[in-house]
């Protein structure tokens, strides 16, 4: 740090640097090469890994893009470590997930949208601009496209088959308070309701029908109704995979086939803090430690995976925070209020909190998720007093 002394006052110069530990290259001579089938953060952060754990074979990572913009590092990284990259290699595009389709007439119409690549992101915002728009799902995807759009769109439309947003994931009262949230910026709700037509005029959208009979005027159809596995290649090979297609891993991202690994929003694994229950979770920060963990045991040095899940969604420039497994809860202690857009929500189970989440409440799901990764039991009744009491330490 620099530091000029003036007469009346101190000046403080920081140089920013990036922290990035010592990492290897390819060793000339070491044969062993690892291939990893996806550009996403599970295969960023095991290459990373391999490399500052002084791997010198050939690492190669693959990925289904045209263009080298989409990585998570610049390519200077890739060459200074001796990391390929392969773009445009659709058959091993393991880290890309293929979005559920519209089964309905009318589906195949031009503005009809899948949002599934930085192209289509692209491609989406340049069509809604100024148009009518209806989206289909009210899951992360489509909530946070509906957010996107609320200043771009002349109207916003989401079509939901549940009662409320986020119900199998954040739950109703979360659902309820991001429902309100868009509400209060015009978009409308169509809830327990599903398309059944799409209709058109010139080859391109011009109405949606829903199962009620509700006719809803659109220019464009953003469909965000869930996600499959692209693993269809791996049909017929001797990789397990449970009935959704998912390749089923053990805690050191080890497949049922010696010397294949895999991780990412491809695996289901066993989660520690859900005593084991085998699970699926497509979050940036559990692919991260997927890809560390499988990293090191390819190099042999033995490594479990005890990370808790933390993920969050931004919903018109607000982080909701979670962190845990919420799947199964029976109860929910709130400390706050949720119509107000500021609070901390406990999940509880068998009189024991196993998901948190909040809004506007940094940073007590941080300290949640401390105390799942430490193993420490956050009961109902700490969480009742938490909910009563100003200090949010836990």
């Amino acid at each position: 740090m620099e530091v000029e002394v003036g007469r009346h006052n101190v000046l403080l110069a920081a140089r920013q640097t990036k922290r990035i530990k010592s990492m290897c290259s390819r060793v000339e001579g070491v044969i062993h090469t690892i291939l990893l089938l996806g550009g996403g953060s599970a295969s960023l952060v095991c290459a990373e890994t391999l490399r500052q754990e002084n791997f010198g074979g050939r690492i190669i990572m693959v990925m289904n893009v045209e263009s080298d913009s989409i990585l998570l590092r610049r390519m200077e990284f890739f060459h200074k470590y001796d990391i390929e990259v392969w773009l445009l290699k659709e058959a091993m595009s393991l880290d890309t997930k293929k979005k559920k389709g519209l089964e309905c007439p009318g589906k195949d119409l031009e503005n009809v949208k899948m949002l599934e690549t930085p192209e289509d992101a692209r491609q989406i915002h340049v069509a809604c601009m100024g148009c009518h728009i209806v989206i289909v799902g009210t899951s992360f995807v489509g909530m946070e496209v509906a957010s996107y759009m609320t200043d771009k769109a002349s109207s916003v439309t989401v079509i939901g088959s549940s009662e409320l947003p986020y119900q199998k994931t954040l739950g109703p009262e979360i659902g309820k308070v991001t429902m309100m949230m868009l509400a209060e910026k015009d978009v409308a709700f169509y809830m327990n309701d599903n398309v059944t037509e799409v209709r058109g005029e010139n080859g391109k959208v011009k109405e949606v029908v829903l199962k009620s009979g509700t006719v809803i005027p659109a220019d464009v159809l953003i469909v965000g109704i869930g996600v499959i596995p692209n693993s269809e290649f791996l049909q017929g090979t001797p990789i397990a995979m449970d009935s959704k297609s998912s390749v089923i891993v053990d805690k050191c991202m080890r497949t049922n086939v010696l010397e294949v690994f895999c991780g990412g929003d491809l695996a289901t694994f066993p989660l520690t803090m859900a005593k084991d229950q085998r699970v699926n979770i497509g979050h940036w920060q559990m692919a991260q430690a997927h890809g560390r963990v499988a990293a090191l045991n390819m190099l042999n040095i033995p490594t479990e995976l005890n990370s808790v899940p933390y993920y969050w969604t931004v919903l018109l420039g607000k982080n909701i925070r979670y962190t845990g497994y919420g799947e199964g809860y029976t109860d929910i202690v709130v400390k706050g209020k949720v119509e107000e857009q500021k609070f901390l929500a406990f999940y509880i189970k068998d009189d024991e909190v196993i998901a948190a989440a909040s809004l506007n409440y940094d940073p007590a799901v941080s300290a949640v998720a401390e105390r799942f990764a430490a193993g420490n039991v956050i009961t109902k009744k700490e969480a009742e007093y938490v909910a009563t009491h100003i200090s949010l330490s836990l």
